[in-house]
C-alpha cells in the first residue's frame, strides 16, 4: 500500500492518508503525494466530492519533526530545506481550496500543528467526539505560523491566539463551537457521517459547486461592497448556464432536473 490511497465510490473520491507509524505527519512523501491526487483531482469532473482522512490512530500530527531536524545537516542549517518544505505545504493547502469539488475532513485521534491548519483548510470537517486539536508547536518552541493562516480563518481571533500561544488541546466539542469543524460525531459513525455528508454535496450541480466554491473564498477578502459586485456577476453568469435554467424549470414544473453535468 501507498503512503496516499485513494478510493472511489460514485462521485466521492475517498484520500487516506496512510503512515500511521508516524501518525499521517505531513513529511516529504506525504506532501507530495497529497498535492499529486488533488491536482488530478481538479481535473476529474467523474468526481464531485472529496472526503480526506488517516489511517491508524490519529489524523495527522503535523509536520514530520525527524525529517525536519534531518534537513538541518545542510551547509545553511536547513533554512532553505525549511522555506521550500512550507512553500511546498502551503501549495497544498492552497490547491484544497482552489479544487471545483468540496473536500470534507474525517477527523480522528488529534490534528495537530500543520494537521490542524488541514482540517481548517479543508472546506468542511467532520470529526470523532473523542479527537483533540491543537497548533502547539509553541510547546517545542516552533510558533505555528503557517498553521495560523488557516486557523485565524476558521474561528475569533482571540481563541486562535490563545491555541497558539498556550499549545493547548480543544476538544470536537468545542472546535464545533469555535467553527473549525462542522460537527462531532461518535467515532464509530464517523466514517459513515462524513461519507453520507459527501454523497449529498455530490447529487448537487457539479458547476454551480464549482461555481460557489471560488467565489466563497474570493469574497471572503473582499471589502462588502465589493463582494457583493463580485458574486452578483457570479450569479449573473451561473444563471446563464443551461443546467441551471433546467434545475429552475425542473422546480418551477415539480420535476427532477435533467442534467447534463
Amino acid at each position: 500500500m501507498g503512503i496516499l490511497e485513494r478510493s472511489d465510490a460514485g462521485a466521492v473520491a475517498r484520500l487516506t492518508m496512510n503512515a500511521p507509524e508516524r501518525l499521517n505527519a505531513l513529511s516529504d512523501e506525504m506532501l507530495a503525494a497529497l498535492q499529486t491526487e488533488f491536482d488530478a483531482l481538479r481535473d476529474d469532473r467523474t468526481i464531485r466530492a472529496v472526503v480526506l482522512s488517516g489511517s491508524g490512530k490519529a489524523f495527522c500530527a503535523g509536520h514530520d519533526l525527524k525529517q525536519m531536524t534531518a534537513g538541518r545537516q545542510s551547509e545553511d542549517g536547513g533554512k532553505a530545506y525549511f522555506q521550500d518544505l512550507f512553500s511546498r505545504c502551503a501549495q497544498m493547502m492552497l490547491t484544497i481550496q482552489s479544487l471545483p469539488q468540496p473536500v470534507i475532513a474525517q477527523v480522528h485521534g488529534i490534528a495537530t500543528a500543520a494537521g490542524c491548519q488541514l482540517v481548517a483548510t479543508c472546506d468542511l470537517a467532520v470529526a470523532a467526539e473523542t479527537t483533540r486539536f491543537g497548533v502547539n508547536g509553541v510547546n517545542i518552541g516552533l510558533f505555528c505560523s503557517t498553521p495560523m493562516v488557516a486557523l485565524s480563518r476558521n474561528i475569533p481571533r482571540k481563541q486562535a491566539f490563545e491555541m497558539l500561544t498556550t499549545g493547548d488541546f480543544i476538544t470536537a466539542e468545542r472546535a464545533a463551537e469555535l467553527g473549525l469543524i462542522n460537527r462531532a460525531v461518535p467515532e464509530m459513525l464517523l466514517e459513515h457521517e462524513a461519507q453520507s455528508l459527501a454523497e449529498q454535496l455530490a447529487e448537487k450541480l457539479g458547476s454551480a459547486v464549482k461555481i460557489g466554491k471560488e467565489a466563497f473564498y474570493q469574497q471572503l477578502d473582499m471589502p462588502i461592497e465589493q463582494a457583493y459586485a463580485h458574486t452578483g456577476e457570479v450569479m449573473a453568469q451561473n444563471m446563464m448556464h443551461r443546467d441551471t435554467e433546467e434545475g429552475i424549470s425542473a422546480f418551477i414544473e415539480k420535476r427532477t432536473p435533467n442534467w447534463e453535468q
